[in-house]
């Protein structure tokens, strides 16, 4: 069990994803890097007891950024899942 709460990582609470949730009942979640589209749909219908229509996800490379001199560092490297819920079903999330 608690292999389902390890996929989840944190929803993410942009512009954008207010826009998503609000007019076509998508969340926006940020996941483990390894988790694929049936594990995610697992977690989110145990953890939130709501049912998944579709699940979408994408990959991002973190960026180079500078550290102090002249070295550069990077930002860690994350995935994002975009998840559809059933038509009438909402999640309480703030």
């Amino acid at each position: 069990m608690s292999e389902v709460y390890d996929q989840i990582e944190t929803v993410l609470l942009t512009e954008k994803a207010t826009l998503l949730s609000e007019k076509l009942n998508k969340y926006v979640f940020r996941v483990r890097p390894s988790a694929n589209k049936i594990q995610i749909k697992r977690a989110i219908e145990v953890i939130f007891k709501k049912k998944v229509v579709d699940v979408n996800t994408a990959n991002f490379a973190g960026k180079k950024k500078r550290e102090r001199r002249a070295d550069f560092g990077r930002r860690a490297n994350c995935k994002k899942a975009i998840v559809t819920l059933k038509e009438g079903e909402k999640l309480d999330i703030v």
